[in-house]
């Protein structure tokens, strides 16, 4: 009877082990639950009680955010091929009005060597546009090496400082080429040498294709842009300091192309943000800009489109819900930003370790450049080249240059903000439908995982656009030269 007794207590004790077991795995797991819960809560729906300079960054691998993306294997390949013929000898010659901001300039010029070795004639130095909107006097010499210009090009083509006295007063071919034009083109313009020896060109820029041309004539045009358009000295000295004292700081940078500029928003007619009497002055602006041909523009319109520049505070959430720290050092490639600190506030309580070149260099070295905005682009231009993450508010002139130069050195991580997509995203959270935090991460990075700057070629007309429209809604030649003049590990350089 005793040793029954003794059985059923042990049974018993057992049992009660095992509750006891399954009770505790029971605890643990809903602490667990618990403790998941409440961080999502922290970082979703507690926002509100969270620092507005706390990110997920420490959730994000370093290289996510500051490592070029994986070339492939790919190397840049301009040398001419075996059936490339250099320059001639010519008595012909083209002078040219380059037109436009410093990028648009550039780029124009750099159409303009592949020209005028379509058609065999000797290229002048180009006069740069002096009735932009920023009404520079900088002549070719001021921003760029002249004479590095003409030696780079020997091979390629002849280039004179000027044109021969003897050749001033003859009847000049006044001519504005076609818009994204072939080579057939330009080889049927060559009937103008029966009649002129000079042929002026009285705007520069989008003179060729962007696709669509013989090999040689693509590599060339990168050895103009990337090669013979080196900026004069004393730009290129002054941009190597600031870039060094940038990289003093922190090692690592951000350069900011923040497009916030008053001559980009009456361009674009984008209001959003702005003052009543803010928006009213950009519109008298537009009106009064007698070659921009659209007046009457739809704010609204524009932004859901994304056909207009983020604001700085859009770019402040921008680079958080990405995973930059707010000690993120910003370099700030941009004229005067429009509102002033007013605005620029918004972003640097994001991010304050912000800078200028007007905070990076002294007063005397900048001065000489202060009053010429093609100069203070190229100084801001070289910084941005050769940072370790260049970001674009706005796809313009600079942002498309830098974008395709950084792919040319090796595809540096370039971030291309999918504006259409995140004014979606920022209403959503200007009505409490979302809020920062992990999902807000979530969506932006996923939106931009294929916006780093990796490579792929180049892109080509939209679908259903007919004629000339189409060269319009190509990609850029120069803001991606690949495949013409990157190759793949078995080709050669």
């Amino acid at each position: 009877m005793a040793r029954a007794r003794g059985r059923r207590f042990r049974f018993h004790r057992r049992k009660l082990c095992a509750v006891a077991a399954y009770v505790a795995i029971l605890l643990i797991a809903l602490s667990f639950f618990t403790l998941i819960y409440l961080s999502r809560k922290g970082f979703d729906g507690g926002r509100e009680h969270v620092s507005p300079q706390e990110d997920q960054s420490g959730l994000i691998p370093d290289q996510e955010l500051w490592d070029a993306p994986f070339s492939l294997g790919l190397h840049t390949c301009i040398k001419p091929t075996a059936r490339y013929k250099g320059a001639r000898k010519s008595d012909r010659y083209i002078t040219v009005r380059s037109n436009g901001g410093l990028n648009q300039m550039r780029t124009g010029i750099a159409d303009m060597v592949a020209v005028a070795h379509i058609m065999n004639a000797t290229l002048v130095i180009p006069q740069l546009d002096r009735r932009s909107f920023w009404n520079d006097t900088s002549t070719f010499s001021d921003i760029f090496d002249e004479t590095h210009f003409i030696e780079a090009l020997k091979g390629d083509v002849r280039v004179a400082r000027e044109l021969p006295k003897e050749l001033e007063s003859v009847p000049h071919a006044r001519k504005h080429f076609s818009s994204w034009a072939s080579t057939g083109y330009y080889e049927e313009m060559t009937r103008l040498w029966h009649e002129y020896q000079v042929i002026h060109v009285a705007k520069s820029d989008s003179r060729l294709a962007n696709n669509d041309l013989p090999l040689d004539i693509q590599r060339l045009r990168c050895r103009a842009m990337y090669n013979a358009l080196r900026f004069s000295p004393p730009i290129e000295i002054l941009a190597k300091k600031l870039i060094e004292r940038l990289r003093s700081r922190e090692g690592r940078y951000i350069a900011l192309h923040l497009r916030y500029e008053k001559d980009m928003l009456s361009f674009t007619g984008c209001t959003y943000g702005l003052t009543e009497v803010e928006s009213k002055e950009l519109t008298i602006l537009r009106e009064k800009t007698n070659h921009w041909k659209v007046k009457k523009i739809n704010s609204t319109v524009q932004r859901l489109g994304g056909n207009c520049p983020l604001t700085p505070k859009e770019v402040g959430i921008f680079l958080r819900a990405l995973g930059y720290p707010p000690s993120t050092l910003i370099y700030i490639a941009a004229g005067e930003i429009y509102g002033g600190t007013a605005q620029l506030s918004m972003l640097s309580s994001c991010f304050p370790n912000l800078v200028f070149k007007e905070t990076l260099a002294t007063k005397e070295e900048l001065e000489g450049f202060t009053t010429h905005a093609s100069q203070t682009a190229a100084i801001d231009y070289i910084i941005s080249v050769e940072s370790n993450v260049f970001v674009s508010s706005y796809s313009g002139n600079m942002a498309r240059a830098v974008e395709g130069h950084r792919r040319f050195l090796g595809y540096r991580r370039t971030i291309t903000p999918d504006r259409k997509g995140l004014v979606e995203v920022f209403d959503r959270l200007e009505s409490g439908n979302l809020r920062e935090g992990s999902s807000l991460s979530d969506i932006v990075r996923q939106m931009h995982d294929d916006r780093q700057g990796a490579p792929r070629k180049r892109r080509g007309p939209l679908p259903g656009v007919k004629g000339k429209a189409r060269s319009r809604t190509e990609e850029s030649f120069y803001e991606n030269p690949y495949p013409e003049c990157i190759c793949g590990p078995k080709e050669a350089f």
